[in-house]
């Protein structure tokens, strides 16, 4: 919501109307500029942030993946290995 930019009465009086009122036009418009170049720069960063989130979430999952198989892998070896040894066990009676 832009904010349009009002002098005081007696600016007016001092410099006319046509003065005053394209000194007022010429601020709202550097304003209007203003903003425009800083909703623009927030859109590129906000573009670099959600990159470097969506590459980081990625080696996140790479790494937990990893880690997982890291830990379910030994695991699953000593359930099977101790399921041989008590079916060799049972085997032998």
């Amino acid at each position: 919501m832009p904010v349009t930019a009002v002098l005081s009465r007696k600016f007016y009086e001092k410099f006319g109307e046509d003065v005053t009122n394209e000194l007022v036009n010429w601020f709202n418009t550097v304003d209007a500029t203003y903003r425009a170049e800083l909703r623009e720069l927030n859109e590129l960063n906000f573009a670099r942030f959600d990159a470097k989130l969506g590459q980081r979430l990625a080696e996140l999952e790479s790494r937990l993946t990893w880690r997982m198989f890291a830990f379910w892998a030994p695991t699953a070896l000593a359930v099977i290995g101790t399921g041989a040894g008590v079916i060799s066990l049972l085997l032998r009676r």
